[in-house]
């Protein structure tokens, strides 16, 4: 196995190597550390594909390693059937059109019709046009949320939905065929347009996803009496692909009064407006929040770069705007959508939500009270969409709802993906609806808790960047998988749920979740797609003030022992 050193040199010997790559090569010469990150590993095709920082190397994202992930995908593909086609989109980052374009004639030259986007598209978009224009299967390029050096690529099966393990693996396996990259076949553009194997996709592929959206409203007649109109609504795409989809859903569904953060509104990788371009974030929404108070909005929306995700902000009881969770917006969709359903007797008998293991008790607790089955899955939505196409063909399970407490929420079945096109429409309609009746979002969020318990969450990570973070992250999980707490912060641990070797039906993962004995619990997991280790922490209480104390105590607890290997 060759050393960083021996690797780095062969690059720069390797005459299929452009020399812009190579001066940036020579530019790193003698730094050791610097090669030995670049080039120490293979950037790892997981079960979602490739993330990393762009740039050159064998552990970077760049054309080369684009290029033979897709040959590998692409012998995948014709192993499986005969005249496989592949849809291919892109967010706003820095080299995404250029990924997008090289995947697509690396498939034209194994002889794949691929369908391209002109421009970023979202990629819930990607994962209906998979289904509607009946793909093999689909690539997006984006790295989500994650900073602006980051990208990545994301491979989607014929239903829309991101390879599941078993299927990953076999693309893995296919990848590690391709020798070399001088084994990666590859046409030019305008030679794979003249064959026919490079589409572009037009103006009614954009409206079709639109016109799927736009089905799921749950009160169309309420808003076409004029409730979109009086909802004032902020939006933010923090310079992504949303912009124009979510504008055009809103504006077709009845929205009327939706001002757009100008600063924000135009695609740029570099997302030079925030410190990270994630609604998950609270400095995200500085300036939209300061719009809203200019214009007087109801509820502010954003959406990260490929807009797949959705944030919210709303009044609170003293008139200020407070960002809620990822969990709370997924509580008040969830009751909007089954309460109004049961309203209109379009409740199914067998209606299911789908959740992850890392998401709040709250939403399911909820579904169950208007009868819904809940379903666990691990973290990912490519396990919610697993499940929805494993409903097809049968009425023992009708998908109403699936979510998870990072932003990413999905109702209907036309997509197998989160969409934060669709969760802007849903949350505005139930803001909409609600201010109908003299109450913000907010309020609806302080009756749950009434009804349903009050539940909080919180989320806490550790960035632990190179070869060095990823060893500490083993070393927290290897400490608390070996010596698991008898207690935490004066209270029991009652269970402790290790997924390593697969629990309640669910393939392995990583992840541990400790159940304590007042029903508070907490779960620590690798990210899959970040150089971190993520800690969830949940409690529910008979109001905010024991809730937000016991949290506090449980936090605090587990951080310690976690900073201490950190």
């Amino acid at each position: 196995m060759k050393s960083p050193q021996e690797l780095y040199e062969a690059w720069l010997g390797d005459p299929g190597i452009d020399e812009a790559t190579k001066e940036e090569l020579r530019s790193i010469a003698g730094k050791d550390a610097e090669i030995e990150d670049r080039f120490y590993r293979d950037l790892e095709f997981g079960t979602g594909g490739l993330r990393g920082v762009m740039g050159a190397g064998t552990n970077r994202m760049n054309r080369y390693v684009i290029g033979k992930a897709t040959q590998g995908f692409a012998e995948y593909l014709l192993k499986q059937g005969p005249s496989p086609s592949v849809v291919i989109a892109h967010d706003s980052r820095h080299n995404s059109d250029v990924f997008s374009l090289e995947a697509a004639c690396v498939l034209a030259a194994n002889g794949i019709k691929t369908y391209l986007f002109r421009s970023l598209r979202p990629t819930p978009q990607l994962s209906f046009s998979v289904r509607h224009l009946g793909a093999a299967g689909g690539i997006v390029i984006t790295a989500s949320h994650n900073p602006p050096e980051y990208n990545g690529y994301k491979v989607y099966a014929a239903d829309g939905c991101q390879l599941v393990p078993h299927q990953a693996e076999q693309v893995i396996e296919s990848i590690r065929g391709v020798a070399s990259f001088d084994a990666v076949k590859r046409l030019s553009q305008a030679e794979a347009e003249a064959k026919g194997l490079l589409v572009w996709l037009g103006d009614e592929d954009d409206q079709a996803f639109v016109d799927a959206v736009k089905a799921q409203v749950v009160q169309p007649e309420m808003l076409r009496r004029g409730a979109g109109d009086a909802l004032s609504v902020v939006y933010t795409p923090l310079h992504g692909a949303g912009n124009l989809p979510v504008r055009q859903v809103l504006e077709q569904a009845g929205f009327g009064n939706v001002h757009v953060v100008w600063e924000q509104e135009q695609p740029n990788g570099a997302f030079p407006t925030v410190k990270s371009p994630n609604p998950e974030e609270h400095d995200a929404f500085k300036l939209a929040i300061e719009l809203a108070d200019q214009v007087g909005a109801d509820i502010i929306i954003g959406t990260d770069p490929d807009c797949d995700r959705m944030g919210s902000v709303v009044k609170n009881d003293a008139g200020e705007y407070v960002v809620l969770t990822g969990n709370q917006a997924g509580a008040i969709m969830v009751h909007y959508l089954l309460s109004n359903l049961k309203e209109q007797g379009k409740l199914p008998k067998n209606g299911t939500v789908i959740k992850t293991i890392v998401t709040s008790q709250m939403g399911a607790d909820i579904a169950q009270s208007f009868g819904c089955k809940v379903i666990d899955t691990l973290t990912g939505f490519k396990y919610i969409g697993e499940q929805m196409t494993k409903f097809e063909g049968s009425d023992e399970n009708v998908f109403l709802f699936g979510y998870e407490e990072s932003y990413g929420y999905l109702t209907g079945t036309y997509a197998r993906d989160k969409d934060a096109v669709v969760a802007s429409l849903l949350i505005s309609e139930a803001a909409a609806y609600y201010k109908s009746l003299g109450k913000t979002l907010y309020d609806v969020l302080l009756e749950l808790y009434r009804q349903y318990g009050t539940y909080l969450e919180k989320l806490e990570s550790r960035t632990l960047k190179g070869k060095d973070g990823l060893e500490k992250i083993g070393a927290i999980m290897n400490d608390w998988r070996s010596n698991p707490p008898a207690e935490v912060a004066g209270v029991k641990v009652e269970r402790v749920l290790d997924y390593a070797g697969g629990l309640d039906g669910l393939p392995p993962e990583n992840v541990l979740k400790f159940l304590l004995a007042d029903g508070s619990w907490f779960c620590l997991r690798p990210s899959g797609t970040e150089p971190k280790i993520k800690l969830y922490f949940a409690v529910r209480g008979d109001d905010l003030d024991a809730a937000n104390a016991s949290l506090g105590r449980l936090v605090s607890s587990v951080m310690e022992r976690v900073d201490a290997l950190a």
